[in-house]
């Protein structure tokens, strides 16, 4: 498995507001034997989990997701979420009950029963920052004492929560949920921004409007505030046979719909779906299993994600949840992976590069890492 897998999703026509756009995914029937919940945090804003012995992870944390594989449906509850069967008449909506905050253990923790909690995107964040993390394996004389005793520690990144991306909020106010709809894809600007897939429709109706809680990347804020309004989806039916009953326009505007599904596989989420990942196992859940993955981080290659994904038995996507990277982390990523490769040896490391030693200590300072470095007199 090195691909994302989006077998039983079709894309309906996009959705446009001002520079942002949203592209329906919708299941035929969905995921058996999965269902996926929501537990807020109170007061989420600063949020702290407990990854080992002197390791943290700091960041906004409103809420959890818990994956549910006991079978037993919407008629279950894990703690922190209340349930109504699909359905049932006259049935109160399902809330979800807010949790006071506390100190996390794992990004990733089981819960009683067939049910383990998960920290959304963090998951996936954190992958992103482990990325070599424990710096250089060999004491070369061009690393810092810190370096070798403390690696990249700390570790940190910039992003922007879903509330501060211009026209996402009024974006998925206004429009409709569709029938069936498991999942969106959220363009800025037509950049690919992140995807969201979940089992169920009704996990996605609970989970939507958490899209506003979500981290977003550098490039994504730019692009929603300076970009400019996108061209909106419109069906163009030309005159034909057939075209003058409601049986023939309802076949031809599904086979606009048809086009549009296809256009986008190939034109929008091509970066997604077409790119190799490194895929880390976090948890094998009876038949599904809990992966974070991250991109080859090739240079000149356009946008690249970090994400977390619930597969199948057969690899196919029953949840998913992407982040875009900036340029900027793209360029740490390729140059740590580098240095990893040559066993953290400037010599080695410049020639795999194509650049000088005296180039390659200029990208690493201009990355950030300059504690890596022992100081030159």
């Amino acid at each position: 498995m090195n691909r994302l897998e989006l077998t039983g999703l079709t894309a309906r026509p996009s959705q446009v507001w001002g520079g942002i756009r949203l592209v329906p995914l919708v299941r035929e029937k969905p995921v058996e034997g999965l269902r996926l919940h929501q537990e807020v945090y109170v007061d989420g804003g600063s949020g702290i989990v407990e990854l080992g012995p002197r390791t943290h992870y700091t960041s906004y944390i409103p809420h959890g997701f818990v994956a549910d594989w006991s079978g037993e449906g919407a008629g279950s509850a894990a703690y922190g979420t209340q349930l109504a069967a699909h359905g049932e008449a006259g049935g109160a909506p399902p809330r979800t009950v807010r949790l006071p905050r506390h100190r996390h253990h794992r990004m990733a923790k089981r819960r009683p029963g067939d049910r383990l909690r998960f920290l959304p995107l963090h998951l996936a964040l954190e992958g992103y920052l482990s990325l070599h993390f424990g710096g250089p394996s060999t004491a070369w004389e061009e690393w810092s004492r810190q370096a070798l005793r403390d690696g990249l520690s700390p570790r940190a990144e910039d992003a922007y929560l879903g509330w501060s991306v211009r026209g996402l909020d009024d974006a998925l106010r206004v429009f409709e949920i569709h029938p069936g709809q498991c999942g969106v894809m959220v363009y800025a600007s037509d950049a690919l921004a992140a995807a969201f897939v979940v089992p169920h429709p009704d996990d996605y109706r609970l989970l939507h409007a958490s899209l506003l809680q979500d981290l977003y990347g550098e490039l994504v804020h730019q692009y929603a505030m300076y970009g400019a309004p996108v061209a909106d989806f419109g069906a163009r039916i030309a005159d034909g046979p057939g075209l003058n009953t409601l049986a023939g326009l309802r076949a031809a505007a599904r086979e606009q719909e048809r086009e549009w599904s296809e256009a986008h596989d190939t034109l929008f989420a091509r970066e997604l779906l077409d790119t190799s990942y490194g895929f880390d196992r976090v948890y094998r859940m009876g038949s599904f299993t809990l992966w974070r993955f991250l991109p080859p981080f090739l240079r000149n290659r356009g946008g690249q994600h970090i994400g977390e994904t619930i597969t199948d038995p057969m690899g196919r996507v029953a949840y998913l949840k992407t982040f875009r990277l900036s340029e900027a982390q793209i360029r740490r990523g390729h140059l740590l992976q580098r240095l990893a490769d040559a066993d953290w040896q400037l010599p080695r490391a410049a020639a795999a590069l194509g650049a000088t030693e005296e180039e390659l200590v200029r990208r690493i300072r201009a990355a950030g890492f300059e504690s890596l470095l022992r100081a030159r007199g």
